[in-house]
């Protein structure tokens, strides 16, 4: 029979204060273990006195007193090394156990040099709290780096917005001289091909500025409950008048029972765009480009697969990182961007990839946010 009771343990030294620690009350282990002899020993003494029926008064008093002194000095015995052996080692166990999980973890049993399943006890729980002791250092220590890190990011980020706010208002003047200038070229000027790379160069700095910006300062999503496919074929329709003068066909297929889902339709479309986009840089003859939406539980799953070149397995892992690209042009930070957007609405974005087969994006939106549910 158990009941529930407090008990105050001494979870510091002697100096420091006892801590409250609620247990059941168990049956006594010294009572638990003396029972079983307590009915050896009656069970002897019943025997004594069925022998000493066959003697005389005297003499079965005197046999039946020296059974009873040496039944009851045995259980003395055994009570006191048990005491020594099992019961102390069981409550400095006890009582280390309250220190640590209030987080000391300089605790240490005394009783780890014992030579015997008591000494293996406490060795292992010596080595358990070393090593939650080692783990929780090395938490800490990453941590702090991580700390370290977004700070000095953060401090890169308002840097680069500041440079690119300042390099885009000096580009607009020279984008307009440059304008200018050309309007003034006589048709057959050999210049009007050298003004023409000079604006193509302009358009490039203000779109890797542009995406600077956003990566510096990422705008907070607009929520709207709307159909997902709409925002599917709006990137769709942008992209085939990309893709028509390379021959590529872009395909677009909408599983059923898709649902309205809770997204900012413009930042998905430039997602579905990059990544439609990059499939058509990767296709090098004509093929075709196939964008699949389905439902898959609380989510809708939008799958971009081309049948391009193929990212090798070495690039895989850097992908997603700001200002890593392969091409001769590009920011490198379109796949970075799309990233940030998916994780912004709850959702995850992966690739598959094969030399010479192909790359596979998969885009997993959640139907609801905030954990409600959608029919």
């Amino acid at each position: 029979m158990t009941a529930a009771t407090t008990i105050e343990l001494q979870t510091a030294p002697a100096d420091a204060t006892t801590v409250p620690v609620t247990r059941k009350r168990h049956i006594n282990w010294a009572l638990k273990a003396v029972l079983p002899i307590a009915a050896i020993l009656l069970n002897g003494l019943l025997l004594f006195i069925l022998v000493s029926a066959s003697l005389s008064a005297g003499e079965g008093h005197i046999v039946i007193t020296i059974a009873t002194a040496g039944a009851f000095l045995i259980c003395i015995a055994v009570i006191m090394v048990l005491a020594v052996s099992v019961r102390r080692p069981m409550m400095e166990l006890q009582d280390k156990i309250a220190r640590l999980s209030l987080g000391d973890m300089d605790v240490s049993v005394s009783f780890a040099n014992r030579n015997d399943e008591i000494g293996d006890l406490g060795r292992d729980f010596n080595d358990m709290v070393a090593q939650l002791k080692a783990s929780r250092e090395e938490i800490q220590r990453l941590h702090q780096t991580q700390m370290s890190r977004a700070e000095h990011f953060a401090t890169l980020g308002e840097l680069a917005a500041g440079l690119a706010h300042e390099i885009r208002n000096p580009l607009a003047g020279i984008a307009g001289v440059i304008e200018i200038v050309s309007r003034d070229l006589p048709p057959n000027s050999p210049a009007r091909s050298v003004i023409k790379d000079a604006k193509e160069e302009a358009m490039q700095i203000n779109r890797i500025l542009t995406d600077l910006l956003e990566t510096a300062r990422p705008k907070p999503p607009s929520f709207q409950v709307k159909d997902l496919g709409s925002t599917a074929e709006h990137a769709v329709l942008f992209a085939r008048q990309q893709a028509v003068t390379k021959r590529i066909m872009i395909e677009l297929e909408k599983g059923e029972n898709i649902p309205p889902i809770d997204h900012d339709p413009n930042q998905i479309n430039q997602v579905l765009l990059n990544l439609l986009l990059n499939a058509i840089q990767a296709m090098e003859k004509p093929g075709s480009i196939f964008i699949t939406l389905r439902r898959d539980k609380d989510a809708v799953l939008i799958t971009v697969a081309d049948q391009g070149r193929g990212i090798p397995p070495e690039n895989l892992p850097n992908i997603f990182r700001p200002f890593f690209t392969t091409k001769g042009h590009g920011t490198g930070l379109g796949l970075s961007l799309a990233r940030r957007i998916v994780e912004s609405h709850g959702g995850t974005i992966t690739v598959r990839s094969q030399v010479g087969k192909g790359t596979q994006f998969v885009l997993r939106l959640p139907i609801a946010r905030n954990g409600a549910s959608s029919s």
